[in-house]
């Protein structure tokens, strides 16, 4: 129901536009307040680059930190993630994760990036304790921010928005009524606008996502996914029929696909049931993170990874040594 109202298909949006426009008033006010120094933005010595996007919902945000993490690892720098959390329930803030982190302490989205990355990852309501957190533990080159585009507390070098190509902006209109957290102008402001899906447009960056082997959740095993049959996949994920496209497409073919809610809690017995002795569970890696602390033998995930268009990575990454570079100057000054 909800993508229809915010697809424009229904008009049901119409009688939900009081409500869009006393969110967009209110947004407004939170901008201007902290454009105009109202409200305190921090600052710190080191760039930040914020990974975000204008509407509600997944659109690919978390794998575009993971590939943007990885790249820069690779190039030798020092990278820390800072992530509001989803649903987390830790007994202090900021939470730094580490082994014994659980993903109803952190979120799941932040276990999965310092699973994949071993970056070091700080969890907090307030991202700019996240960020203190991170500079008192270790030196770091540049941090990144996991969502945040509307966190106007923490002040931001450079901006990426990622947008799904497919729904794009919906009808346009704000939360609730549409899926707009802030309008489409908003995009003047970035320094990257990135397509994930659909077809981008003039100064656009495409985005698809590669998947590689399924994984045991127990084992590590790693397969192709076309041996893994019978099959019943899962997903917990915004967008579940993006990743059930994405393993038909890879060559499998569910028995069943099962949806569940966005970052759902899992619970062992809820999960065998899916599934009889012979056949085997298939979810995404960020269902992953919260299960494989009860997992079966029979339960795989599918990770993916993003790719983008090299001319366009290596400006996008080249773009972020030139900050650091200059950032560290400044410094040394």
């Amino acid at each position: 129901m909800i993508t229809r109202i915010w697809s424009g298909a229904s008009a049901i949006y119409l009688l939900l536009l009081p409500l869009s426009w006393l969110y967009g008033l209110i947004t407004g006010l939170i901008r201007y307040s902290y454009r105009h120094g109202w409200r305190k933005v921090f600052c710190f010595p080191l760039p930040i680059v914020v990974i975000g996007n204008l509407t509600s919902g997944g659109n690919g945000k978390t794998p575009v930190v993971i590939w943007l993490v990885t790249q820069l690892q690779k190039r030798g720098w020092r990278v820390g993630v800072v992530s509001r959390g989803y649903g987390e329930r830790a007994e202090h803030y900021p939470l730094i994760l580490n082994a014994t982190t659980t993903s109803q302490q952190c979120g799941d989205e932040p276990l999965l990036i310092w699973q994949r990355t071993g970056a070091p990852v700080a969890v907090s309501p307030r991202r700019p304790e996240a960020v203190e957190a991170l500079l008192r533990a270790q030196p770091l080159d540049v941090v990144v921010s996991d969502d945040g585009l509307q966190h106007y507390a923490l002040g931001r070098d450079i901006e990426w928005v990622v947008i799904d190509g497919e729904s794009r902006f919906g009808n346009g209109w704000w939360l609730p009524a549409g899926p707009m957290r802030e309008r489409a102008n908003r995009l003047h402001k970035v320094q990257a606008i990135i397509i994930n899906g659909g077809n981008a447009r003039s100064g656009e960056v495409q985005m698809s996502l590669d998947a590689g082997e399924v994984v045991n959740l127990l084992s590590g095993e790693r397969r192709d996914i076309t041996s893994l049959t019978p099959v019943v996949a899962m997903a917990g994920i915004a967008h579940p029929m993006r990743f059930f496209s994405t393993i038909r497409r890879a060559g499998a073919s569910p028995l069943r696909e099962v949806i569940f809610s966005d970052h759902k809690t899992y619970r062992q017995e809820m999960l065998r049931t899916l599934v009889n002795s012979d056949e085997h569970l298939l979810m995404t890696e960020k269902d992953a993170v919260k299960c494989r602390p009860f997992a079966l033998t029979n339960w795989w995930y599918l990770p993916v990874d993003v790719r983008l268009p090299s001319n366009s990575a290596d400006i996008l990454l080249r773009s972020i040594e030139e900050v650091i570079r200059y950032t560290a100057a400044q410094s040394e000054e």
